[in-house]
């Protein structure tokens, strides 16, 4: 470890990286998390910190070294916060400076886990999400998705309520900022014209009252209010007015445009370990289980991630789970019965005490139960082992190598098959918009573009039950507060950047390990189609008023700006219509508002006048603009639902579709004849013989 972290800081130093070399580097960490698992060690963890501080601030890197979560960092080491909240952390020696250095602003998602989100009223931002292309998820078992709640999705979509809600809130910074730009300190009495505060109410169930300079506010519960000037509140957490963006992907292509074909590569073929043997069954074991009506099986004391079971070449039976016991009945015929046993790692073990003890595979002893004369211990057995995917080493996913698996033509009658090399041609979709693979007709396995690893896919089901029908913000969050998908697949879209597509042509290759129709698999533009928000009169105004001339200039008052409502479509898309509007209090949430007993009549003009056509708008939350009040002495609130459909596709019909579409080749009849083009004007319902492609299938024997 030594030598490893010398390494780096050296390699910063000759490249001139560290703030006094005029470097951006103004901070280093070593370790991180360790308090979390130190008590594990005993007295070695506490002199293991001891020893790593010492031994990094002996390297002479010239900035400060930081530990996180390391409650008993050394006077010369800096401590800091990871976690949900740090509001109330304070480092271990008042010498040190209070710095927040992880916010978890959501959590992990996990194969056949529920979808957790963090509500964006109790949320601070990383800023960008991602995807683990290729076998780099976290581990175990963790999705291809990595957008952890962050303002930009793996997608870069700019539209997300958490990424709707930072501007206003850099921009009350700025604000601040502008407020101090001579270098005062933040400050609660004194100088009112140069002071900034933050005003926070933690109590999750009743709004607070505050007397801040004379002055009262009232803060709703589990809310920070933020006043830059110290007199006017511009933002509270809890009034957060951000567009909700419903993503679609309603122009969905088939993926036709070539034969899906399947290779000859069988067997050996994973990231895996097989583990082959061959047990003799006798006729007296057969008449055994004839006569007492029982069946052999085979168990293994303990199994961590995934097992497949094959008995005599055919694919029995499979076992997921974090080191859990498997029991799988068999089927046996008299003679020799080969066995082999597919184990699969699906991301190691990253955080934890002794972690590197963990591992995966089998743990314990594997045994063949239910015989004659007792069980039958395999684990001392001659066992064959093979490491390996095959049609990775032969690097069929490549351009330029998948010819060599020798491919041929998979019918749209073939029954599903396990373990099986799949290729195909696309087209890229028209336009600019994010691009996702649909697997929601697989099975598990990998895939590659272009030769690019898009990662692991897996079609495994969330839980039926434990998702809320709604999710409260109060209160602190954990990651079972607010969940969604129950039922479903954890993941069905698998993230395929723009910059590794060409127009034609598209090489896509699978490997599939439990069976799945990749007919049924198609290429989506990801885009929002949908956007909802809510905004009332008790919101604040947009923080661009609090720069107005008149403002400044003390022509206009706090109470003279008018809050608005705003919506975005995605870049190059255009709102198109408006599915639902009303100035009132209406009901409801997205796509399932309705009107309350107040509405303005008015409502859905004011608001189509104001947007359809237009890449954004706004409207304020006025009755003036609606025409008077529709109820007075309440206050009114204005929902609005819009579509959103690429600029060139409004006035097209339902589907938002416009130019034409090259369906490629299509296969009725087995012949490979050109299907038509679907042209301007043409509703999807006249794409008959684009809906089924090709597929290549290919089997590699094993040698």
């Amino acid at each position: 470890m030594q030598r490893f972290v010398k390494k780096i800081v050296d390699l910063m130093r000759e490249e001139m990286l560290f703030s006094w070399q005029g470097g951006p580097i103004i901070l280093l960490q070593i370790e991180n998390e360790y308090g979390d698992v130190e008590g594990s060690y005993g007295e070695k963890g506490k002199e293991y910190v001891k020893w790593a501080a010492k031994m990094a601030t002996g390297l002479g890197a010239g900035v400060p070294w930081v530990m996180c979560k390391q409650v008993d960092a050394p006077e010369y080491i800096l401590d800091a916060c990871n976690g949900y909240y740090c509001d109330g952390f304070r480092p271990n020696s008042y010498k040190k400076p209070v710095l927040w250095t992880e916010n978890w602003d959501g959590w992990y998602t996990q194969w056949g886990g529920r979808l957790p989100h963090r509500p964006v009223e109790d949320l601070a931002f990383a800023f960008f999400g991602g995807t683990n292309f290729g076998r780099t998820s976290g581990g175990p078992n963790q999705l291809t998705s990595y957008d952890y709640d962050a303002p930009l999705d793996e997608y870069v979509a700019v539209d997300s309520p958490q990424y709707i809600k930072l501007g206003p809130m850099q921009e009350a910074h700025v604000y601040g900022k502008n407020i101090h730009r001579k270098g005062e300190t933040f400050t609660w009495s004194g100088n009112k014209s140069r002071c900034s505060a933050f005003l926070a109410n933690i109590d999750e169930h009743n709004e607070a009252s505050v007397t801040f300079f004379g002055e009262v506010y009232t803060l709703p519960p589990w809310s920070v209010s933020i006043l830059p000037d110290c007199k006017n509140t511009v933002y509270n957490t809890a009034k957060v007015g951000a567009q909700t963006s419903i993503k679609t992907t309603e122009l969905s292509l088939p993926l036709f445009n070539k034969c899906f074909c399947t290779s000859t590569i069988t067997k050996t073929f994973l990231i895996i370990l097989w583990y082959m043997t061959r047990v003799y069954v006798y006729d007296d074991d057969i008449s055994f289980w004839e006569e007492n009506s029982v069946e052999p099986a085979l168990t293994i004391d303990s199994m961590r991630d995934l097992v497949h079971i094959f008995i005599n070449g055919k694919l029995i039976g499979s076992v997921f789970g974090r080191w859990v016991k498997v029991d799988q009945p068999l089927q046996l015929m008299q003679g020799y019965n080969d066995i082999v046993l597919l184990s699969e790692t699906i991301g190691l073990q990253n955080f934890g005490a002794f972690l590197e003890k963990d591992g995966a595979g089998f743990k314990g002893q594997i045994k063949l139960t239910g015989f004659r004369n007792g069980d039958i211990n395999l684990t001392d057995s001659l066992w064959t082992y093979q490491v390996g995917l095959k049609g990775e080493f032969l690097k069929i996913y490549n351009v330029a190598e998948n010819e060599t698996a020798g491919w041929t033509d998979l019918t749209l009658d073939a029954i599903p098959s396990t373990f099986s090399w799949y290729k195909t041609y696309f087209d890229a979709p028209v336009g600019m918009d994010p691009v996702a693979l649909d697997f929601r007709s697989m099975g598990k396995g990998q895939a590659w573009v272009n030769g690019h690893h898009i990662g692991r896919y897996w079609t495994l089901v969330a839980p039926k039950d434990g998702c809320q029908s709604s999710c409260n913000y109060r209160g602190a969050y954990h990651s079972d507060k607010c969940t969604t998908n129950c039922g479903k697949p954890t993941q069905i879209w698998y993230h395929v950047p723009r910059s590794w597509l060409q127009s034609t042509n598209n090489l896509l290759v699978i490997f599939e390990e439990t069976g799945g129709n990749p007919f049924e698999i198609s290429i989506k533009p990801y885009s929002t189609h949908i956007i909802c928000g809510q905004v009332s009169e008790s919101h604040y105004p947009p923080l661009r008023m609090w720069f107005h001339p008149n403002f400044v200039k003390g022509k206009i008052s706090a109470s003279d700006m008018i809050p608005e409502i705003h919506f975005h479509c995605d870049d190059g898309h255009k709102i198109s219509s408006i599915e639902f509007a009303s100035y009132g209090t209406p009901e409801g949430s997205c796509q399932k508002f309705s009107k309350g007993n107040c509405h303005a009549p008015n409502s859905l003009s004011v608001v189509s006048q104001a947007c359809e056509g237009r890449n954004s708008c706004s409207v304020r939350i006025s009755n003036a603009v609606f025409g008077g009040d529709p109820c007075h002495g309440t206050v009114k609130t204005l929902a609005v639902e819009a579509r959103c459909v690429p600029s060139s596709n409004i006035g097209v019909g339902q589907f938002g579709f416009a130019g034409e579409v090259l369906c490629g080749w299509w296969c009725r009849g087995g012949a490979h004849d050109e299907g038509d083009r679907v042209t301007k004007g043409k509703g999807w319902s006249g794409i008959e013989g684009c809906c089924r492609g090709w597929w290549w299938f290919a089997v590699v024997a094993n040698r």
